[in-house]
């Protein structure tokens, strides 16, 4: 019975390898027929799933356009003109084009008074009046050369009106006009004349004003005494009852009543560091070297010397109105 038993017993032991045997054989089958086991087949979905959620934010590369050159301006637009502009307000600067069969259509005109001619520019004055060509206040003449297209003009005038012809001089005097520019006004040098009602300010903010003009205020050098004697001088002066108005008000029982009355805003400017003196007096100078004062100007003459003093002490310059009013 042992025997049999130990017989069994080695029969089951081959039997199982042969079943592996036979298992193993099945699976290598499987694979060569690309029968992929279940584990391998869901790593290789992960890694194409991968891919495919990759391509959602690929970004197409922009097309690489090819590098424009810059162009020249051209020479010219194929007609006559002439135009006017502003540099500031003692300069003006003109640029002009005038087409060959125009210079053609001369010459078969002037014939050979077109080689004896002159080109000008003729700059009129026409401040405040429409220009015919004729009544211009005054013109003067520039000569130009033949291959000139531009030119800046002085003037010599700050806030007036310009207009500018270009064209032949004869030799007899005659002036041909070729092209006639637009009109162009020239700003003034400093502070306009022109004052609207709109913009007066306060009694209290003009003091302040008046008194940074003068140097004066919490951090002046020159002292409360002077400051307060200023301020004396001021109101005292015929006709100013206030820092902010020179017109006295009138009692209210007064029905009908006029005063007239003038002040002078004195202004300019010199090097920051400079010193400078108004009446014998330093004024306060801003950041930029500028300084303004207003003065009420009684009836006479008024002498208002104003002398600046470079900041070593080496040069001096001096500038002297003379002011006369006169109250009728």
């Amino acid at each position: 019975m042992a025997i049999l038993r130990r017989i069994k017993g080695k029969l089951t032991k081959i039997s199982k390898r042969q079943e592996k045997a036979r298992i193993v054989k099945g699976e290598q089958k499987k694979i060569r027929g690309k029968d992929i086991p279940r584990v391998e087949k869901k790593e290789v979905l992960g890694a194409q799933e991968t891919a495919v959620e990759k391509t959602k934010f690929y970004a197409a590369k922009a097309p690489v356009m090819p590098r424009a050159v810059p162009q020249d301006l051209p020479w010219g637009y194929g007609q006559d003109k002439i135009v006017l502009q502003v540099r500031d307000p003692w300069w003006i600067h003109a640029y002009w084009e005038v087409t060959n069969p125009t210079y053609e259509r001369l010459k078969n005109e002037l014939k050979n008074e077109f080689y004896g001619a002159r080109r000008i520019l003729r700059v009129y004055d026409v401040s405040q009046i429409i220009f015919d060509g004729k009544n211009a206040h005054r013109f003067f003449d520039i000569q130009i050369n033949e291959h000139s297209n531009s030119w800046y003009i002085d003037t010599g005038g700050p806030g007036r009106s310009w207009c500018v012809d270009l064209g032949l001089l004869l030799p007899d005097g005659r002036f041909i006009m070729i092209v006639r520019s637009n009109t162009v006004c020239t700003p003034i040098e400093g502070p306009s004349w022109i004052t609207d009602e709109e913009w007066m300010i306060p009694e209290d903010m003009f003091a302040r004003l008046y008194g940074m003009g003068f140097g004066l205020g919490r951090s002046s050098p020159v002292g409360k005494g002077w400051e307060e004697r200023v301020r004396r001088e001021i109101i005292s002066s015929p006709g100013v009852s206030s820092l902010a108005s020179p017109v006295k008000k009138m009692p209210a029982e007064k029905k009908s009543w006029l005063v007239v009355n003038t002040e002078l805003i004195v202004y300019g400017a010199t090097e920051p560091d400079a010193k400078v003196y108004v009446q014998g007096k330093q004024v306060h100078l801003r950041h930029d070297g500028t300084f303004t004062m207003r003065f009420a100007i009684p009836n006479g003459k008024q002498v208002i010397p104003v002398k600046a003093v470079s900041s070593d002490g080496k040069e001096e310059r001096s500038i002297t109105p003379v002011v006369t009013k006169e109250t009728r």
